[in-house]
């Protein structure tokens, strides 16, 4: 079955049995580990994937990732820094990812999806240890009390990945530690963030304990580089989880001198960094637009190629200059961006939570502004993007009634393959908005058909 099957049969039944939002989210208020984070904002219902869906999907987010992982040699010859001011990055921000950089691309990644009449159509693609919703298998596990639900997912197979355990053995793997070496993780934010996130943090740290992982919250002012080792307190450290982003580089102050002695000590092998800095080239937006522009076609298999063909929409850098269309055509970017305000969105190559995004489509947004927006974006750390169109979701309200939502996927990957999903949305009467929990999306879950089925 598909997801679009999976979901008519799964509603019929609910609107069969009369069940209504408030029994259906079950007890996820009840979760120490989601309050924290979601604050009771979560969705009647899980979405579906049909196992086929789900394999396709995986192996085009796969080919994504190669792609992007080959571009500083194929398209900079080696020159990571070249390809890291390529795609946006500032000084500092380049400075930094080019310290104690990892053998490879990190496989912990969250691709950021909207599902449009032809498929699966990627927004943005999140790589590496701050990437948010693996706490996901908490929802799957409420929702299945429902006997609705649950009854449902037996008779067609249906299941999750435990996305937190994968990121439990993507840390052991891509540091080098095996689960019986019991290395201890430092989850290390800034100092500005470290106090809004400690109640996470705290309930995060005790989660993974209970899944082999011995791990402490703390901020980058509370590590100790000394005596070969990094140190929390009088507690010696082997990994420093970093929650932190590479825009808290330019929003605080303090971040760079702060993060030179870990990254010190992570150079001289005396810590691991999970995961380093270098990830949040791989992850902007710029890197989007390389893959995107037609002209480095032919630095890609023909495997990768059909990936980005089915999953990859219309990006280009915000740079004065001639660019090719889907169609072949040759136009003015910046003539082309006014001139399609409805069919494009302006966004910032590496922040995150849908900070400085201008969708062109948005209400009030008049023309004059839009066109100065695009000017002033101009040879900055900026993309074009083509607007994508999603396909709402219907789910059950607290009347029992089904409503239209504007759902966001979020698709993980790690080091044993897929690793997982989870789902934001907006009611679809609030318009195409930016969907982000921060800004009051709901939160919800994905169940899939397992193997076998």
């Amino acid at each position: 079955m598909d997801r679009v099957s999976l979901t008519e049969e799964y509603l019929a039944r609910v609107t069969e049995s009369g069940a209504k939002a408030g029994e259906l989210v079950g007890a996820q208020n009840d979760s120490a580990l989601l309050d924290t984070f979601y604050a009771g904002k979560y969705l009647s219902r899980p979405l579906f994937l049909g196992r086929a869906e789900q394999v396709q999907l995986h192996a085009d987010l796969a080919n994504l990732r190669a792609a992007l992982a080959g571009l500083p040699d194929r398209l900079f010859g080696g020159d990571f820094a070249a390809f890291a001011r390529a795609v946006g990055l500032a000084e500092v921000q380049v400075a930094a990812v080019m310290r104690g950089r990892g053998a490879a691309v990190s496989c912990q990644t969250r691709a950021d999806l909207y599902v449009d009449g032809t498929g699966f159509k990627l927004l943005e693609l999140n790589i590496g240890s701050a990437v948010g919703g693996m706490d996901n298998a908490d929802m799957c596990r409420e929702l299945l009390e429902h006997p609705v639900l649950a009854g449902f997912a037996e008779s067609r197979g249906l299941g999750f990945v435990d996305s937190m355990r994968e990121q439990v053995n993507n840390v052991l793997v891509e540091c080098g530690y095996r689960p019986e070496d019991r290395p201890v993780v430092a989850l290390t934010d800034t100092p500005a963030g470290y106090e809004k996130m400690l109640p996470y943090m705290t309930v995060l740290c005790e989660r993974w304990a209970e899944l082999g992982l011995e791990a402490y919250p703390c901020h980058l002012g509370q590590l100790e580089a000394r005596d070969g080792r990094v140190w929390l307190g009088e507690r010696p450290v082997d990994v420093v989880f970093r929650v932190f982003l590479i825009g808290d580089l330019l929003k605080s102050p303090e971040a760079p001198a702060l993060m030179d002695p870990v990254l010190d000590a992570a150079e001289r092998g005396e810590v691991k960094i999970f995961t380093p800095l270098d990830s949040a080239a791989y992850a902007s937006k710029g890197a989007l637009a390389l893959l995107s522009d037609e002209r480095n076609r032919e630095l890609f298999s023909a495997g990768e190629l059909a990936s980005l063909d089915r999953i990859l929409p219309w990006t280009r850098m915000a740079r004065p200059g001639t660019v090719t269309l889907e169609s072949g055509e040759r136009v003015d970017l910046v003539e082309y961006a006014v001139a399609h305000q409805q069919d494009l969105a302006l966004k910032p190559t590496s922040l995150a939570g849908g900070d400085g995004v201008v969708l062109g489509w948005a209400d009030g947004l008049t023309a004059e502004q839009w066109r100065a927006q695009i000017l002033a974006a101009l040879g900055g750390p900026f993309i074009v993007q083509r607007r994508i169109r999603p396909v709402p979701e219907m789910f059950p309200d607290e009347n029992g009634e089904l409503q239209p939502w504007t759902v966001l996927w979020g698709v993980f990957t790690g080091a044993s393959g897929y690793g997982g999903a989870y789902i934001r949305a907006t009611p679809a009467a609030s318009g195409d908005v930016v969907v982000n929990v921060a800004t009051g999306a709901y939160a919800g879950a994905v169940l899939q058909e397992m193997p076998g089925h």
